[in-house]
Formats: structure tokens, sequence, C-alpha cells
């Protein structure tokens, strides 16, 4: 259940992306800056707005006062469609509770039955949204030739009528800056081939610290300029410090240079956008007045990392039904990511500025997660947040080891989970206050599967002495629908993707394809156990005030040493060595049902080498097992990158450079 949830959180990020990843007009707390801003809200500089005691999170405006007034249209039908979607969540919801009490309801019920029931309803959310948005998803392919058009239905202006100037950010951190310099080139190139390159400017803005880091975003800078100054703008700016992580990174640009702009492009140190993709996102909002977000639905890039080919094929066949689906519904009001995607400066610089949480950090102190907050404070202020669900031309590297993924994964828990503070902020929309909800209950759910399991298995090995823990035809019942919701996003795109021929060699063709999407089945299925026993323990930290390092990402692949993977997982190991011994001495025959946790724990440290090897993920790219399109037909722009994953005799890599240094990657 949890995995895809997890999944989910990175579609938009999965989903979103979900649980994984897994994934709002101006605000002010407790300040008393001066504020930009207008409307009978806007708080004067010396009267600071609350106290940190009463944990109030004011909004400078409810409204953006230049906006009408009047009803906004609603020609999607969207309250109709978010009436339908709720009413088969909560029915679906009630229904797989009611199952499971007359399940646990066969030997009588205790108290262990109501946790057991109390911490299944907690994971059912993102499951069973999951599956709705698969349904949904899934009927779209089938009936509608351009899906995408029919749930975001936006009219773009074509190149040669922009008018709007843009500002493109990228936004680093201690990061590669070739990499960064790499991305950005293309990308110039591109939009100035397309003859449109003027309407564009670059701002690099980085946070480093790092001198070696500082040095080479210096040198890759002076680069650019060299090569485009004299037909593009190219800026690079860096703080000294940096409050507000990267929110206030764009916050002071906005403050500083955002009056010479109407839109702004936020990229992150491994984000590439094709320039047909942006000119196209430009027009859209320059047609769209009353459009404030337009995110860009972002895939990854192809790699010969084992652990990135495995996850970005699982993602890509959830993010076609899934996207759809929740498009559907969420409409106007959808989420924003924190890159790819672009902004209306404007009601961004006025209605979406964050400052610090009340209290102490690790849940107080600045947004981790602000992207989402942002969104909803937006679509607060009256204006549209939408998604382009479209798979071509937004691409990020993902992390190339699960021990990348687990750190990525544990800065967006403790993000989603600052949300707490913020459900009581007046005047959301009430879909937004739903995406802030669900965004908690993402991680929420992985303590509850935890307990659920662990209690499952200290019932299920008290059987010979208590009699029948549940009703073994129910239970299987439960299991099937339970099982069908987690791997419905995955299924409706692969059921879609094999009744087309189209669909088929996008994937390298029908066999690769099924081959490719049993063995993620089974990967996600063990790598669920990790990572809810990772977001456990995470958050237990954090009610002692453990908090994570905000370090950069390591976005190479690379070997991994079993001494670095031991270190990290050895929880993991341990639990399922616990049960695994448990289930053997108590001869419990029910454990069917808790095996891929336990040997997905188990087997932590062995999935983590082997898909951080690099032999067998070039191994992997040469066959084309989990093969993405990009690799199939890849873009100029993707061609043009050079990547070994792409290009023939992708093979060999050095070992001496692919073992993860112990600096890198540390909390």
């Amino acid at each position: 259940m949890k995995g895809e949830g997890h999944a989910d959180r990175s579609i938009g990020r999965f989903l979103t992306s979900s649980s994984s990843h897994r994934p709002s007009p101006q605000a002010r707390i407790c300040g008393s800056e001066p504020i930009r801003g207008r409307g009978p809200k806007a708080v004067r500089p010396d009267i600071p707005t609350c106290t940190a005691s009463r944990m109030e999170y004011r909004m400078l405006t409810d409204r953006d006062p230049t906006l009408s007034n009047e009803s906004e249209p609603d020609p999607e039908g969207l309250s109709h469609r978010r009436a339908t979607f709720l009413i088969l969540v909560l029915a679906t919801i009630v229904l797989a509770v009611a199952l499971m009490t007359a399940t646990l309801s066969s030997g009588g019920f205790d108290l262990p039955d109501g946790i057991l029931i109390l911490c299944f309803a907690l994971t059912l959310p993102w499951t069973v949204i999951g599956f709705w948005n698969a349904v949904v998803g899934f009927i779209l392919m089938r009936r509608h030739r351009d899906p995408a058009s029919v749930v975001c239905p936006l009219d773009a202006d074509p190149p040669s009528a922009v008018t709007a100037k843009t500002a493109i950010l990228s936004c680093i951190r201690n990061e590669d800056a070739e990499r960064v310099v790499h991305h950005l080139d293309r990308m110039i190139q591109g939009l100035l081939q397309s003859g449109y390159g003027q309407a564009f400017e670059i701002f690099v803005l980085s946070d480093s610290h790092w001198s070696d880091c500082i040095e080479a975003e210096e040198a890759g800078m002076q680069r650019l300029r060299d090569r485009w100054s004299s037909q593009m703008s190219i800026r690079y700016r860096r703080r000294p410090d940096n409050p507000g992580y990267k929110a206030g990174n764009i916050q002071e640009f906005m403050s500083r240079s955002g009056d010479g702009f109407d839109f702004a492009l936020v990229l992150d140190a491994d984000s590439l956008m094709a320039p047909e993709t942006i000119l196209r996102m430009v027009g859209i909002m320059q047609r769209n007045p009353r459009l404030g977000i337009l995110q860009s639905l972002v895939v990854g890039l192809p790699s010969t990392s084992a652990f990135a080919r495995i996850f970005q094929f699982g993602m890509r066949l959830g993010m076609r039904s899934y996207s759809l689906g929740s498009t559907w519904w969420q409409g106007d009001s959808g989420p924003y990511w924190g890159h790819n995607a672009l902004l209306r400066v404007t009601p961004f610089r006025a209605h979406c500025r964050l400052d610090p949480l009340p209290g102490r950090p690790p849940l107080g102190g600045w947004i981790l997660s602000h992207d989402q907050v942002e969104a909803v404070l937006m679509r607060r202020a009256g204006y549209a947040v939408r998604v382009l669900p479209d798979e071509r031309g937004s691409w990020e590297e993902n992390p190339p080891t699960l021990i990348e993924f687990v750190r990525r994964d544990l800065r967006w828990c403790q993000g989603n989970l600052q949300y707490l503070r913020l459900l009581g902020t007046p005047g959301l929309h009430p879909i937004g206050r739903v995406q802030l909800v669900l965004a908690i209950l993402m991680f929420i759910g992985s303590p509850a599967w935890v307990l659920f399991m662990t209690l499952a298995a200290l019932q299920i090995g008290r059987v010979p002495e208590s009699g029948s823990l549940f009703d073994p035809v129910l239970g299987w019942s439960l299991f099937t629908l339970v099982m069908t919701m987690v791997f419905a996003p995955k299924l409706a795109t692969l059921g879609s993707l094999l009744l087309s021929r189209e669909g088929r060699g996008d994937f390298g063709g029908a066999p690769r394809l099924l081959a490719g999407a049993f063995g993620e089945i089974l990967f996600s299925t063990l790598l669920a156990p990790v990572m809810a026993l990772a977001h456990t323990l995470f958050m237990g930290g954090l009610l002692f005030g453990k908090a994570i390092v905000w370090s950069p990402q390591r976005r190479d692949t690379h070997r991994l040493k079993a001494t670095q993977a031991l270190r990290r997982l050895w929880p993991q190991t341990l639990f399922g060595l616990a049960a695994l011994v448990w289930l053997i001495a108590t001869d419990a025959g029910g454990a069917v049902f808790l095996s891929p946790f336990i040997f997905g724990a188990l087997l932590a440290v062995p999935i983590a080498l082997l898909t951080a090897w690099p032999r067998f993920g070039a191994w992997l790219a040469r066959i084309g097992l989990w093969r993405i399109p990009e690799e199939v037909d890849p873009p100029p722009l993707i061609r043009a990158l050079g990547l070994p994953a792409v290009r023939r005799g992708r093979g060999r890599v050095a070992e001496s450079e692919q073992v993860a240094a112990e600096s890198i990657g540390g909390d």
C-alpha cells in the first residue's frame, strides 16, 4: 500500500506525486518586517501581526484586489467532478474499513483489532485516491486522442505573439556547477535558435557556501557569458546566507528584480526543459491572465543508474493515468512542485512570501516543502494553479541510489509535517486545504503501516493459543482489493500502452514493457517497507528535535560500500530479521500476508548495493530493460546532452570515481 503512495509523491512529485515520492497566496507569520502588497489586510511594518505563542499564520490578503469579485466561471464542471470524486473516495474508504472490521471480527473483537483498523484507515486515503485517479485516467486515455487537453483546456498565444518578459531562475546550493552550466547552455541555445530568445533572461541564484562550489559556479557563469551574453542577459547572484532556503532565494529575486518581468520559470540544478515547452508555457500564461502558476509534468532523464532506471520507469507507468485523473478533479487548484514551473511574478511576490513558522525546528522555522504552500496561497488569492499533464519537454534527474532516495524523502517528510501548523489558515480554497492534509497523511501513513504490520505479526504469532485471527475468505478479498488499488495507476497505464502500437514502441516493445512493469512492481513492493521504516524512525526523531540537514543531493551514478549501506539501513535489516525469526518460531501460517514487508526490510542492504552498482546499471541500459521513451527515440535536446544511457557504447564506468564519498549524503 505504502509503496505506491511513496511513488506518488515523486510524480509530483509523482503524484507525488504521493508517497512516495512523494509531493498558496501570501503568508506572513509573527513578523514585523515591511510587507509588500495591497489591500485592507496589509500589515504596517511597525506592528507585529501575531506572536509565536499564538501560532497564527496570517495572510497579507485574502484575495488579490485586482481580480474581479465575481464568481469564477466553471466551464469544466469542476464542482460536479469534485463532488463525484469525493463520493467515490469516501465510499471506497468506508467499504475497505468495513471489510477489514468484518475480517477481524470472526474471532471476536478486542483492542488490538481496533488499533489495526485505525492504522489501516490511516493508510487508505492515498491508496484510494490513487485508485480512482487511475480509473479516471484510464477512461480519459481510451476515450480521447489528446486527454491532456481535456483536463487542462488552456489556449496558448503563439510564440510570435508573446510580448511578456520571462526570467529563467536556476536555483542552486553547493551543486555540481558543470551540470548546471551544461543544461543552461543547451536551453539558451534552443531558445535563441527558436528566434524568441530576446523574451528571456537567465538568473543563476546561488545559496552555495562551499568554496570549491562557488569557484566552479563563477567560472561556469563566465563561460556562459562569454558564449551567450551578446544575445541573452545572464546574471549570477550569490547570497552570503540562505534564509528561507529556496523559497527565500526566489522571493529575494522577486523583491529585487521582479519588476522587470511578467513571468519567472523556476529551475532546479538538475532541471532541463525543451525550448518548445518553455515557449508553450509562456504562451499559455500570457493568454490566461488568471493563471498564477503553471506546473509542467516533470519526468526523469535517461540514466545508467540501476536504481534510477527502475524508479523512473515505474514513475512513467503510474504517472500517465494518475496525473490525468488528478488533473480532472483538481483543475485550477493543482499542485506546484517547486521547479520546472512558470510563475506569474506580480501575484507570486504579493501573495506567496513565506516567513518562518512560529516555534522551534524541526516543525517550526523556515518551511522546507515550500512549493505546495505557495500553490495554496496563490489559489487563495484568486489565481489558478494548473498542471500541464504532458510528459514531453520537462526533465529532472532522479536519485541514483537508495541512500540518496531516502535522504530526499526525509527532507520532504519534515517539510510536509510542517503543514500541521498551516491547516487552520483562514480563507484557503477547500481543495488547497485537502492537499495540505493529504501531504501530511502521505508520511503519517508510514508509521501507521509499520504499526499495523507489527501488530499483525504479533497477533498471527499468537494464533495457536488465541484462535483464528481473521476470516480467511474476507481476508483474501480485502488483500485483493488493496493490492488492486495500490497498483492501479501502473496497471491502468500499462493496459493503455499495450493497446497502442505507439505506446508499446515508446518503451521498447511489448516484451520489454511487460518485463519492466512486472520487475518494477516487485521492486516497489520490496522498497515500500524500507521507506516506511525510514519515515517512521525519522518521525520518531522529530519528536526529540532531530531535523534533516539541508545538504546537496549526489546525482551521479556511484557505487556504495557495504559499510555505507549497512550504516544507513541497519534498522530495516534488524526489523526484518526479528519479524522473520518471530514468525518462524511461532509457526505462523498466516505470514504470507506479511512476507513482502518482512523480506523487503530484510533485503534493504542487498537491494541498495545491487541497484547502486554501476556495471549492473550499464548492463541494464545496454539490454534495454526499464527503458523510457527518451531512450527509444531521444528528443534533440536529450541527444545533445550526450548522456551515456542514450548513446551507443554506453557502458564502462571508472570504478575509482564511483564509490560514494563518506562526506556526501551525511545527515
